[in-house]
C-alpha cells in the first residue's frame, strides 16, 4: 500500500510529525497482532505484514530525506543504484572537504574537525536553502518536474554529505 494513503494524508515531501504519529497510534491498535492471537494462521500473518509495512511507512515518512526519497521514487524520478551525476563544481568543492577531513584526522587538538564539522553544517543550509520552498509547498500534481529535479539534486547532494559527515565522525 502506499504510504500516504496508509496514513490518509497527502503527499508532502515535509509531513508533519505531530499528525503522523496519532494516526501511526492508530493504525498499530488496529493491526496489532495480539488483537489476532484468537485468528487463524493467514489472519495472524496479514496482521504481522500489516503491523510491518506501518512500522516501514512510518520511519519512511517521519524522516525528511527518506520521504523526499519516497516520494521521488513514486514520480519516477529516482531509481535505487542510480548513477546521478552532480556538478563538477559541487565536487570540487568536495574534494577541498574531503582533503580537510584528511587534514583533521591528523590534528591533535581537534580544532580542524570543529572546522570541518561547520563547513559541512554550512554546505547542509546552502544547499537546501534554493529547495526549501518546494519541500515545505509541494502540492502533488501542481508541483512541476522542473522542481522535483531540483529536488532530486538536493537529494543526492545531502547524500554525499552525510559520506562525508560519517568520514568525519569516523575520526578519533
Amino acid at each position: 500500500m502506499e504510504y500516504f494513503e496508509l496514513f490518509e494524508i497527502p503527499v508532502q515531501l515535509e509531513v508533519d510529525k505531530k499528525t503522523l504519529r496519532a494516526k501511526y497510534l492508530e493504525l498499530s491498535r488496529k493491526y496489532h497482532p495480539d488483537y489476532f492471537a484468537n485468528a487463524s494462521a493467514p489472519e495472524q500473518q496479514e496482521a504481522l505484514d500489516a503491523t510491518a509495512g506501518l512500522n516501514k511507512a512510518f520511519k519512511t515518512l517521519g524522516n525528511r530525506e527518506d520521504t523526499i526519497r519516497y516520494v521521488l521514487q513514486q514520480k519516477g524520478l529516482l531509481v535505487d543504484d542510480e548513477k546521478y551525476a552532480l556538478s563538477p563544481d559541487f565536487l570540487m568543492e568536495m574534494l577541498e572537504i574531503n582533503e580537510a577531513i584528511a587534514e583533521a584526522g591528523m590534528d591533535a587538538d581537534g580544532a580542524g574537525k570543529a572546522a570541518v564539522a561547520q563547513q559541512l553544517k554550512n554546505w547542509e543550509h546552502e544547499i537546501y536553502e534554493p529547495v526549501a520552498q518546494i519541500v515545505a509547498s509541494y502540492h502533488d500534481g501542481v508541483t512541476t518536474e522542473k522542481e522535483l529535479l531540483q529536488v532530486k539534486e538536493y537529494f543526492y547532494r545531502k547524500k554525499y554529505l552525510e559520506r562525508l559527515k560519517h568520514q568525519l565522525d569516523g575520526i578519533s
